[in-house]
């Protein structure tokens, strides 16, 4: 019975991150090469016995897709912010660095991706509006019912009965669907040279600042839904070494995410049969497949919700709530610059201005 409750914990997730994985590929990320990232997570779950797998995020994927003008350069992004993510994890220095920068700080960076995907959720609906607005409307509908009913289970519910109904009105409507899905060859794997340009070095470490956030909020998630504890250092290593494997030959990050497989009976083997069958099915090149079914902008309701819903309000409380000297007005400083540039620009104003109220003592 515990076996069967693992193997479901884990179909809910690869449900959800289904949808995302669209999402990479309307970004030019290949699907295959990022079935070694998910090979790689499962590995490294089972034999460190960790409870935080990794998968297709969103706030990454977009983060990666807005900031890079073109796929070498997202590709690029990827693979050198997930070098410097192993680095953090392997030397300790995350910790150091998210104690020196402070929750405040850490938090309102979140929440200014939130604004983020909400942008990108819209900017959707102006490239399709029936399929965006379909697609807004009944995630709306659905996470407020759903979270009235199974509110674990909200955004899963959300995702995916959101792109089943923007793709059925799609379909009726006689639009024409997969026109930009890339079939792959199993297996195949080519190594795509990566640039180094400032924009790149700018996506690398807005990437590593996102990813920083990400592993504590969601790591910590995934764990206390159970009893196992997370070493942060390790998620840091094995989900930074997944996206710069994985982005080497074509593929999109896989990031730490808020898995229901931590709260299944065996939080890890669940973990561990999510990322084994999410990685078939982009081994088998199935990703596309589905794509050629589903307009890339029935995702803009996810996202909408993840941002509105989810990341501001959640973030944005705790951010505004720490009760650290100047903490309101750095925390609205980090989420606005992060909205409007990026989240390293973002963090890196929110450490600025909290040096300053240290150094003169302003009540802020």
């Amino acid at each position: 019975m515990d076996l069967l409750q693992d193997i479901l914990a884990a179909i809910g997730v690869v449900l959800n991150g289904i949808p995302q994985g669209l999402l990479a590929l309307s970004y030019g990320f290949a699907s295959v090469p990022t079935g070694i990232g998910f090979a790689i997570g499962a590995v490294a779950c089972g034999a460190l016995n960790s409870v935080a797998p990794i998968s297709f995020q969103a706030e990454t994927i977009v983060m990666a897709g807005s900031m890079g003008k073109n796929r070498r350069e997202r590709l690029s992004m990827v693979m050198f912010g997930g070098i410097i993510m192993v680095v953090l994890g392997l030397t300790g220095a995350l910790s150091a660095i998210t104690s020196f920068a402070g929750d405040a700080i850490v938090h309102a960076m979140m929440a200014g991706v939130g604004f983020v995907l909400v942008r990108t959720a819209f900017n959707m609906v102006k490239e399709n509006q029936l399929v965006g607005w379909i697609s807004v409307a009944s995630a709306v509908l659905i996470y407020l019912i759903t979270m009235a009913l199974d509110p674990s289970n909200a955004l899963v519910y959300t995702i995916v009965g959101s792109l089943i109904i923007s793709s059925i009105a799609a379909k009726v409507a006689g639009q024409e669907l997969g026109q930009n899905a890339v079939t792959e060859k199993m297996f195949r794997l080519k190594v795509e040279k990566p640039v180094i340009s400032l924009p790149v070095v700018r996506g690398a470490l807005s990437l590593a600042c996102l990813t920083i956030g990400a592993n504590i909020a969601f790591g910590n998630i995934t764990s206390g839904m159970g009893t196992e504890q997370l070493n942060v250092d390790q998620l840091t290593v094995y989900s930074g070494l997944a996206d710069a494997v994985s982005s080497l030959f074509g593929g999109g990050p896989v990031e730490a995410i808020i898995s229901a497989t931590g709260a299944a009976p065996q939080p890890v083997l669940s973990a561990v049969i999510m990322m084994t069958i999410m990685a078939l099915i982009l081994f088998l090149g199935l990703l596309p497949k589905i794509g050629k079914f589903v307009p890339s902008q029935s995702i803009a309701g996810f996202l909408f919700i993840l941002g509105a819903f989810v990341t501001i309000p959640g973030d944005g409380a705790a951010a505004f709530t720490t009760g650290e000297a100047g903490g309101t007005v750095i925390a609205a400083v980090t989420m606005s610059v992060t909205a409007v540039f990026d989240p390293f620009f973002g963090m890196l104003a929110g450490i600025v201005l909290k040096l300053i109220v240290a150094a003169t003592g302003l009540a802020l």
